[in-house]
């Protein structure tokens, strides 16, 4: 099992990914919703809500919300925001507990792409989304963004000869305009529109003094030898050079399509 497969690891690093990912992934959280028009009688579901960026987005439209996650460490964080119309449960959305046609729109905001059977949880989103209503998925490009995509680019220039561990399965098939439209037909879902959304990562530098927390989840970080983890470092501090923010830009993928 790799580590972002297992919901241990989300429950040892949730209250950290809600105060540095959050705030990132809100911004394209922000674009997924505008893609919609929901109302206050809307129903909607957040797969893999992991702290729950998308569910308050939509909270904040009067909208209902069920926002599932496998990690109860996360689903935790969702709660207790204490939002009275945000229904937080833990759920594998690859097996939702959910009946059909019971929601008029359904998201996963760089969720299912993580899913061992990705294709199995944009089934089951489409599954749930009721006829005329719409799925919504966010992925990141092939390779990935944040602290993955600057560890991917340091590797690249530190160690050329060594190969980078492919990204999940998911990111693969889904982080290009043709893959994405045609998975999400697959899928049962129909008329599919993408664009292309970028923002940077603002990644402090000062968290480099705790790489473990920025890169631990990777493997091309876990079998870096310790010297070679100080020389990523180094080479990340020279790219930030007296910079206290070094901004990463990172490009998704927004799809959304019809039942």
């Amino acid at each position: 099992m790799r580590e972002f497969e297992n919901p241990d690891r989300w429950d040892k690093v949730a209250q950290h990914y809600e105060k540095t990912a959050h705030p990132f992934t809100a911004r394209f959280a922000e674009a997924a919703l505008a893609t919609v028009s929901l109302t206050s009688q809307s129903r909607v579901l957040d797969v893999a809500t992991g702290t729950g960026a998308l569910a308050r987005a939509v909270a904040r439209t009067g909208a209902q919300v069920t926002a599932v996650d496998f990690s109860p460490g996360m689903v935790a964080r969702v709660a207790a925001a204490r939002l009275p119309n945000v229904d937080a449960k833990v759920m594998d959305g690859q097996a939702l507990a959910l009946a059909d046609a019971s929601f008029d729109a359904v998201f996963s905001i760089f969720g299912v792409i993580m899913f061992p059977d990705w294709r199995k949880g944009l089934a089951e989103m489409a599954r749930v989304t009721r006829p005329g209503g719409c799925g919504v998925i966010a992925t990141w490009q092939e390779r990935g963004a944040a602290t993955f995509l600057l560890l991917g680019q340091i590797r690249r220039t530190l160690f050329p000869e060594r190969e980078n561990a492919p990204m999940p399965a998911g990111v693969r098939a889904l982080g290009d305009l043709e893959g994405l439209a045609r998975e999400l037909v697959t899928a049962g879902y129909r008329t599919p529109r993408i664009q292309h959304v970028t923002f940077d990562y603002q990644l402090d530098v000062a968290m480099l003094d705790d790489p473990e927390t920025l890169f631990g989840m990777s493997h091309d970080w876990v079998e870096l030898s310790d010297e070679e983890k100080a020389a990523v470092i180094a080479e990340a501090r020279r790219m930030a050079a007296d910079r206290a923010i070094l901004p990463i830009p990172s490009t998704a993928l927004i799809g959304v399509a019809d039942r």
